[in-house]
């Protein structure tokens, strides 16, 4: 959200799969060098970027970027509306792709490169760290006359990471939803040659830490699908979708979740055959089939990123943790766990929800740092465990389909 002078949002703020960054990666790349922009940042290219949506916004010559006092992410104009206070919360800017982590504020010589507003970059909040009281608007409207807004891990994979229940000084998770975020939980950034050209992201969390993930498609594609089939009458809960992918015949047709292909919304099931039979595939016919194919691709494709991001880890993880709501996916859970050859511990569900209470109570100084929060989750929540099975047909699948993934 921009804000004028005097307060005001200029326009509403747009959607992120938005059209308008169609262009920008490679805009940016022309004016500053992808290699500069991750040195600086350590972010993973991803066209959805704060980056790129104030880009295009520069290229197009917007009024409201010209007229704009302070840029708000959307946690933060949340706490703007309710609060008065205006601040960019330290997660959420980390992801910006126009912050530097090591410096540990914004990258002035980045934004000044891209012919960025500097002056809409200000002073950062760290999570966790302050509250203020309600307005007095907010306090007639809600009843609420003594609640205070907290500052919490406004980014919501940074709140659920935060909710992860280890005890591991660095620990291994994937964050399950419409995105899938594979990666762990480092003390520094990692920001050099091997992690650019992996393509792995540096974004903070409570207390500091590094998320050192990739951002990959995720469940959006199971999403998309039964959203398609409800628009033609026919209704297959979450649950049934798994049992038909179960029943199908497995490793017959394989996709590559992160093809441009599938980013917007739209028939998502012609679309997955649509790929199959470009790539010279069996074409997935039955809704099963589909729904197989999705699974196996998202399993297959955590594999992929797994072999590299467990170059980076202090010691080899022992357990996976799966946080969010795709943890309740006890099929993919299961692909997953067999096709890493590692232990998934699938859970806490509401972990977004856990990690913005830790950020809560540090801020009361009810608990003493980000561990004792974790302990106090792990003596709450029971993780399903899945233990790896099936070992030579996953063996099998990732040798057959790993060029997909290159």
């Amino acid at each position: 959200g921009l804000f004028d002078k005097d307060g005001r949002i200029l326009g509403l703020p747009y959607q992120y799969r938005d059209s308008r960054t169609d262009g920008m990666i490679e805009l940016a790349d022309k004016k500053v060098g992808k290699a500069n922009i991750y040195a600086a940042t350590g972010i993973q290219f991803l066209f959805f970027n704060s980056l790129y949506q104030l880009l295009s916004e520069a290229e197009a010559g917007s009024a409201a970027l010209n007229a704009a006092e302070d840029l708000l992410f959307m946690p933060d104009l949340l706490t703007y509306w309710l609060t008065g206070k205006k601040y960019q919360e330290l997660s959420i800017a980390s992801t910006s792709q126009l912050y530097n982590p090591k410096h540990k504020d914004w990258d002035r010589t980045l934004i000044k490169s891209l012919g960025l507003p500097e002056k809409l970059f200000k002073s950062i909040r760290q999570p966790g760290t302050g509250s203020d009281p309600l307005t007095e608007a907010a306090k007639a409207a809600t009843g609420l006359t003594s609640a205070k807004v907290v500052s919490v891990a406004g980014h919501d994979t940074a709140s659920a990471v935060a909710a992860v229940p280890s005890k591991s000084a660095n620990p291994a998770y994937l964050s399950s939803g419409t995105w899938s975020l594979m990666g762990l939980e480092l003390d520094a950034p990692v920001i050099n040659e091997a992690a650019f050209q992996d393509a792995f992201t540096n974004e903070v969390g409570l207390g500091g830490k590094i998320r050192f993930l990739k951002n990959m498609c995720g469940l959006w594609l199971i999403q998309e699908s039964r959203r398609h089939w409800l628009s033609e009458g026919v209704d297959i809960g979450y649950g049934e979708m798994a049992k038909l992918a179960n029943e199908a015949s497995p490793f017959r047709s394989i996709i590559n979740p992160d093809d441009p292909s599938f980013i917007q919304a739209g028939n998502m099931p012609v679309k997955i055959q649509a790929y199959c039979e470009k790539h010279g595939q069996p074409v997935p016919k039955t809704k099963g089939a589909i729904i197989r194919c999705i699974y196996e691709s998202l399993a297959l494709r955590y594999e992929s990123v797994w072999k590299n991001l467990i170059k980076y880890a202090p010691q080899r993880p022992e357990v996976l943790h799966i946080v969010g709501g795709g943890c309740q996916d006890h099929l993919l859970n299961q692909f997953t766990a067999n096709v890493l050859n590692v232990r998934v511990a699938a859970g806490p569900v509401e972990a977004t929800g856990l990690g913005n209470i830790l950020a809560q109570l540090l801020a009361d100084g009810r608990i003493k740092d980000l561990q004792e929060g974790r302990d106090i989750i792990a003596n709450t929540v029971s993780p399903k465990i899945f233990e790896p099975a099936d070992q030579a047909s996953w063996s099998q699948a990732v040798s057959t389909y790993s060029h997909i993934f290159e």
